[in-house]
């Protein structure tokens, strides 16, 4: 029972530490999007103008 309850733990951690892998990556995507976004707006923009 006991070896059962450190594999249970042993697995739970496995799983939450591959949610916040997961969840850093997806912020970084967002920003990276974001700074795309922004640089590309600014180009049309300064196309636009001149």
């Amino acid at each position: 029972m006991k070896m059962f309850v450190v594999a249970a733990a042993c697995l739970s951690l496995f799983a939450l530490s591959g949610c916040g892998n997961t969840a850093r990556g997806l912020k970084q995507d967002g920003v990276q999007s974001s700074n795309a976004l922004d640089n590309a707006s600014r180009r049309i923009a300064n196309a636009n103008t001149n």
